[in-house]
């Protein structure tokens, strides 16, 4: 199985490529706080109805350009 992260689309300027934005939750290891951190990921899609705000899942792949490395799979 392939690495899959879900995260939502902020960005859809580009030609068959999203901007998708991707947080988690880390545990502070000192102080036990909770805090965001987020990664914006290039994620390519050949067709489909995707809009900003949209959550997806993406899916890692070969590498499709410079720095497009995934694809988009389904709209959650």
């Amino acid at each position: 199985m392939k690495h899959q992260l879900t995260g939502i689309i902020v960005s859809d300027k580009m030609k068959n490529t999203l901007v998708v934005k991707v947080e988690r939750i880390k545990k502070d290891p000192k102080y036990k706080r909770r805090f965001k951190l987020h990664k914006k990921y290039k994620a390519h899609y050949e067709e489909g109805e995707y809009k900003v705000g949209d959550k997806v899942v993406i899916e890692e792949t070969r590498p499709i350009s410079k720095d497009k490395c995934w694809r988009v799979i389904k709209k959650l």
